[in-house]
């Protein structure tokens, strides 16, 4: 998710377990700093470009990591600060806004490696996009009328804005559960094959659905809206070339894509060089996650990120209401 909410993930969680024990605002930054430290790794170069897109999510992210190091986090911020809180009281609050750091970006579809170093599997449930109002605006805002209020009724607030926050959580779930149900039953009917189905929100909600179905030479995108669930499903069918992966067969940054996108990835050719797309974030013709691959006879050795466009603003939210 987001760095904003992180941020104030990390402060909510540390107030609601310290209480009253510190003064809030305490608790709060303590908290935010905690939640905000495993997102560090992306100032880390790994030397290319798919190295630097699969490595971020991965020690930084890992619960076995994190709560290895809590207890160290703990006893400097109880010596920093010196309130007569000991180590062993900070500890839960410390340990829990680390961890639920690479939880809530579980909920995205990015992939996140939180079980190393047992498997370097990158998990995602996809059921959120990394943006959305809709979960963080109540952690902000019970988080600052708590701060404000003080006291009980601030605690009252704050676990009332986890609560909000969670819920929206579970509620993606079950949407996402529904949407995937509907679109698998009408490619089914269409006769296309459903073992290779994404479906992941668009930008900033959970009511429009963006899914897409790989066959073994193309890929199909498609929309579905909770608002308009019988509407028939348009697919547009665009072409993965399948040969030229097979041009670089062996090729570590082609496979590597290809492993960490589960799959949903599509090569293309641009100025006489293969490209690998993964197909998880972006949509029509453009992705985030787009790399130069070089050619069979000359493979980059450091692949760059191919710059992809974005549409207005504007328009975004022009097509957000056509797909409503």
């Amino acid at each position: 998710m987001d760095s904003v909410s992180q941020f104030v993930l990390g402060a909510s969680v540390s107030v609601a377990v310290m209480g009253r024990r510190v003064p809030l605002w305490q608790a709060a930054a303590v908290g935010a700093v905690c939640g905000t430290l495993p997102d560090l790794d992306v100032f880390l170069d790994h030397g290319d470009a798919i190295r630097n897109m699969t490595l971020h999510r991965t020690e930084s992210h890992a619960l076995f990591y994190l709560t290895l190091v809590s207890p160290l986090l703990a006893w400097l911020i109880a010596g920093l600060l010196r309130r007569g809180v000991t180590w062993q009281a900070w500890w839960p609050a410390i340990w829990l806004a680390l961890i639920t750091h690479p939880l809530l970006d579980l909920m995205t579809v990015y992939g996140t490696q939180l079980g190393l170093p047992v498997t370097d599997y990158p998990y995602a449930i996809g059921s959120m996009y990394i943006v959305d109002p809709l979960y963080t605006l109540p952690l902000v805002i019970c988080l600052g009328v708590a701060l404000w209020r003080r006291g009980d009724r601030g605690l009252r607030w704050n676990q009332a804005g986890l609560a909000l926050s969670t819920l929206y959580l579970a509620w993606s779930v079950v949407i996402q559960g529904i949407a995937s149900g509907q679109i698998k039953q009408a490619l089914a009917e269409q006769s296309i094959p459903t073992d290779k189905v994404l479906v992941t929100p668009t930008a900033f909600n959970t009511l429009v659905w963006r899914s897409v179905v790989i066959t073994p030479d193309r890929y199909g995108e498609m929309y579905w809206s909770l608002l308009s669930p019988g509407r028939p499903l348009h697919i547009t069918w665009r072409p993965r070339h399948p040969e030229l992966f097979e041009q670089l067969k062996g090729n570590a940054y082609a496979e590597r894509v290809a492993w960490f996108s589960h799959g949903f990835y599509a090569m293309n050719t641009r100025h006489g060089n293969i490209t690998i797309a993964d197909l998880r974030m972006g949509e029509g013709q453009n992705y985030i996650f787009t790399f130069n691959l070089g050619t069979p006879q000359q493979p980059e050795t450091h692949p760059q990120r191919l710059p992809s466009a974005r549409p207005a603003l504007r328009n975004s939210f022009s097509a957000l209401a056509d797909r409503l």
